[in-house]
């Protein structure tokens, strides 16, 4: 799995009809707040050209890219926290999620019901992020409590903890999110690491945008960069619309569609891309006869916990990993040439795993 990815925002402003775009998976999508009452999951391919060079190069009987999985989670309206609409069911998804992906409507529509009756970016966001900060309070009350009945007994650290958790709560009750608080020793990582809050998550701007309106930037779009930039957040334009056309073209005909409305990428490219920066995430590939496989982890992973991803026998009896570097692979043409050339590495444990890197794990159990 790449990473896991949850769609946010207001009702009626894309998510569903992107979800179904970029996962086919059929989500329910209507003209009223509420479509989706359950959290819908999907499970999509990760795009990566260099597959196609290596299949061409190794010629395995199977090819698996790494993939990702959106849960499209229904949308959010003032007092959601309080179990306004279908409230705390829904913020509760948001926890098991890498990151999130706020889906901002940045179009007019008369057709297209807006819930607070306008469109407005920055108070969408506003009105989202509020109810995420409000569940977060909620959480942090709970752990406050826990930990001031164990300060009764006299546990110092217990004190500690309960102090902590009162400035984590009083930072959020200023509307900040909770990524952008400021812990002093281990410890405190520790205990707001293992929070989970919703506002400590990464998030990136989504603004669904008219087709029209690619290559002129509204003021809509405008007001969100504005607020990604305070927050040192990404935007990515998407057409939830102009997805939904590319999901239903065979693969030939995407690139001379996307050529024919002047894009380089579709969003979901766009979407993949930004989000393995927003995680930190790189790919890496072993093969054989059999198969070529695509793997993710985050930027600076071992080799041997990179083999742990492959299989946990991997990690436990890894004696060495064999890689080679794609980029050497795409210029000599095969694995034979770069053996000849020197250009297979030998490397322990503790090898830092670069992007690109095709590995060869050799262990024993």
């Amino acid at each position: 799995m790449g990473f896991t990815c949850g769609i946010v925002g207001l009702p009626n402003v894309g998510k569903s009809t992107l979800f179904n775009a970029i996962t086919s998976a059929g989500a329910a999508v209507a003209n009223y707040p509420f479509c989706t009452i359950d959290p819908n999951v999907g499970i999509v391919a990760v795009p990566d050209p260099r597959l196609a060079r290596l299949t061409e190069i190794y010629k395995p009987a199977k090819t698996l890219a790494t993939t990702l999985e959106f849960l499209d989670i229904a949308g959010l309206v003032r007092g959601a926290s309080n179990g306004e609409g279908l409230g705390n069911q829904f913020l509760a998804h948001i926890h098991t999620v890498d990151a999130v992906a706020h889906i901002v409507r940045c179009f007019d529509d008369p057709n297209i019901i807006h819930v607070d009756g306008s469109v407005n970016p920055g108070r969408d966001i506003e009105i989202v992020e509020t109810e995420l900060i409000l569940k977060d309070i909620e959480t942090i009350e709970r752990k406050h409590s826990e930990a001031e009945k164990h300060a009764k007994s006299g546990d110092k650290k217990a004190r500690d903890e309960a102090a902590f958790y009162l400035r984590v709560r009083d930072h959020l009750a200023a509307s900040r999110l909770a990524r952008y608080f400021s812990t002093t020793h281990d410890d405190e990582n520790l205990w707001l690491r293992d929070l989970h809050l919703l506002t400590n998550k990464p998030v990136m701007y989504i603004c669904n945008v008219h087709e029209k309106h690619f290559s002129t930037e509204m003021e809509y779009v405008t007001q969100v960069r504005e607020i990604a930039a305070k927050e040192s957040a990404k935007v990515v334009l998407i057409s939830a619309e102009i997805e939904a056309e590319i999901a239903q073209l065979p693969e030939l005909e995407r690139g001379p569609f996307l050529q024919e409305l002047g894009l380089k990428e579709s969003g979901l490219s766009q979407l993949i891309r930004e989000g393995y920066d927003l995680l930190q995430l790189i790919t890496f590939f072993t093969v054989n006869s059999k198969e070529l496989h695509a793997w993710t982890i985050r930027k600076g992973a071992t080799a041997v916990s990179a083999a742990g991803v492959i299989h946990t026998d991997f990690e436990k009896g890894f004696i060495r990993a064999e890689i080679l570097k794609y980029s050497d692979l795409d210029r000599l043409g095969s694995e034979h040439a770069l053996k000849e050339a020197g250009l297979l590495h030998v490397q322990g444990r503790e090898y830092v795993m670069e992007d690109g890197d095709v590995m060869f794990v050799r262990f024993n159990v």
